[in-house]
């Protein structure tokens, strides 16, 4: 019986004790296997001692993935470092927020701009190259116990910036053993094999991707770390290359694979399993997909970085519970709320709130908004209330009903209205700016007032937030449509859309 897994590295160390030569992290034609990775795991963790950096200290990387991304993060773990991988778009005043926000002691990055922004806050930077050098030299590894003090279950491991009601990005803290359980908890539904190949196109900011990294070595797979949202007519080859077994997917990854087979004249790959999070997926897509691959099987699933994974479906069980996204984890609840905070019963829709293990610690440095969000229920384990809406059925699945607040995903990413708003009225000229969320297969709108055309204001937008943000759509009008209590009437911008569409558009 395998031993339980206390601490993040912990599910490393096990891998390797137990299957040192199987393949670990591939990226690109660099694979390491999980001897490999173990080993410049630890040799980055006296790296990291020897430059000064101690438990408690927290590490940012924005960096494109690569294999020495995954011995980072476990020699992060090892050192007691809390790590927070950025998505390699982020720069300029997202990133001075997050250097602010989070005040680092080590910033890991290629670009040059960030590594100014980083020394004129006095913080260290190190690009990958000097990363890569003290991971793969070619001296023997430490000792495990080499870096001392280690962690405790309880100290924070990782630091995950999302989007939220506010017009910057906040972090969300795991600690070893929050993370630790949800690998656990996961794994036991969704049952990774260890001659499965994971095949992640989704980035390591994206927490969805950064656990399949974590998912494979605790069941002895390996994890290909493809680019961020590959969606290009590459996919399909690069499945069948990497004999891809199972896919972490989101809609738009899903969607040009099934157009890709439709037309494919060519191998397929042997996927056994696809999963999904972060939007719902589109029946038709799914449909297409089990024709074109008649061994796969789909499992559906939600959840928050908050909580990481809420529920999942069985497998298949989309086909017999259409529109649901599953059951709770093993060892945790999940259940709907009225505003008067009681539980509602089967079939009434209300707050969705999270209770286990998995509910992380909470935001850094937001104590306000922690406990907005996380109710710490004497007695009991922490709750999330989550600010989606559903209901549950009698037999415990969830059915989603969308939010309340300015939270939209696209595309499987988290993004908030408010972010990109503010972000549209930093570009000089624009006096306004409101987002329509999507809307089914609509993607998002942005709507702004000034004199910069469409084309003028995405561009300027790329310089504040990641690309994935941006909406693809951008009109121009006068004024925005207001309430009677002045804010920004969105049905109004609904109806709006019909009626300039002799505006300039992009």
């Amino acid at each position: 019986m395998r031993a339980p897994t206390h601490l993040l590295h912990d599910l490393l160390d096990q891998a390797a004790a137990r299957w040192p030569d199987r393949p670990a992290v591939t990226s690109g034609d660099h694979t390491l296997s999980y001897r490999d990775l173990d080993a410049a795991s630890r040799r980055l963790a006296a790296w990291m001692h020897a430059s000064g950096l101690r438990r408690g200290d927290r590490l940012v990387v924005c960096a494109p993935g690569s294999t020495a991304l995954p011995a980072l993060v476990y020699a992060a773990s090892r050192a007691g470092v809390a790590f927070s991988l950025l998505h390699e778009q982020v720069h300029g005043i997202q990133l001075d927020h997050v250097l602010d926000d989070c005040e680092p002691a080590l910033l890991v990055t290629d670009d040059t701009a960030s590594q100014a922004a980083a020394q004129r806050r006095g913080l260290r930077t190190a690009t990958t190259e000097e990363i890569a050098a003290p991971a793969f030299a070619a001296v023997p590894a430490p000792a495990p116990e080499a870096v001392r003090p280690g962690p405790l279950t309880v100290d924070p491991v990782c630091l995950i910036y999302t989007s939220g009601t506010t017009s910057l990005p906040k972090a969300v803290v795991s600690t070893h053993q929050q993370l630790t359980f949800s690998v656990d908890a996961i794994q036991a539904v969704l049952d990774y094999r260890p001659d499965d190949v994971v095949y992640s196109p989704l980035p390591l900011s994206f927490d969805y991707g950064l656990y399949q990294l974590f998912l494979a070595t605790r069941a002895g797979a390996r994890v290909v770390l493809g680019r961020p949202a590959e969606v290009g007519p590459a996919l399909l080859g690069n499945l069948v290359r990497a004999g891809a077994t199972v896919l972490a997917a989101v809609p738009s990854v899903a969607d040009a694979l099934a157009r890709l087979l439709r037309r494919a004249h060519q191998d397929t790959p042997p996927l056994r399993l696809l999963t999904n999070t972060g939007a719902a997926m589109p029946g038709q897509t799914l449909q297409a997909l089990r024709a074109a691959l008649p061994d796969l099987r789909v499992q559906l699933m939600f959840g928050l970085t908050e909580c990481k994974r809420a529920t999942i479906m069985p497998p298949d069980g989309d086909l017999e519970r259409p529109g649901s996204s599953g059951r709770a984890l093993p060892g945790t609840e999940v259940f709907v709320i009225g505003e008067d905070g009681r539980r509602k019963p089967p079939g009434e829709v209300g707050e969705i709130v999270v209770r286990g293990p998995n509910v992380m610690a909470g935001y850094w440095r937001r104590p306000e908004l922690t406990a907005q969000r996380f109710h710490r229920v004497e007695g009991l384990l922490p709750q999330l209330h989550t600010g989606d809406y559903g209901w549950v059925d009698e037999e415990g699945y969830l059915y989603f009903d969308g939010r309340r607040d300015d939270i939209y995903k696209e595309n499987g990413f988290r993004v908030s209205a408010t972010e990109v708003e503010a972000a549209a009225r930093r570009v000089p000229g624009v006096s306004a700016a409101a987002v329509l969320p999507p809307q089914g297969t609509t993607p998002a709108l942005l709507f702004t007032v000034g004199e910069p055309t469409p084309a003028e204001v995405l561009q300027g937008m790329r310089e504040q937030i990641e690309e994935f943000k941006i909406p693809r759509r951008c009109l121009t009008v006068a004024t925005l449509p207001l309430t009677g209590n002045g804010k920004v009437d969105r049905k109004a911008l609904a109806a709006l859309t019909q009626e300039v569409s002799g505006a300039r558009a992009q």
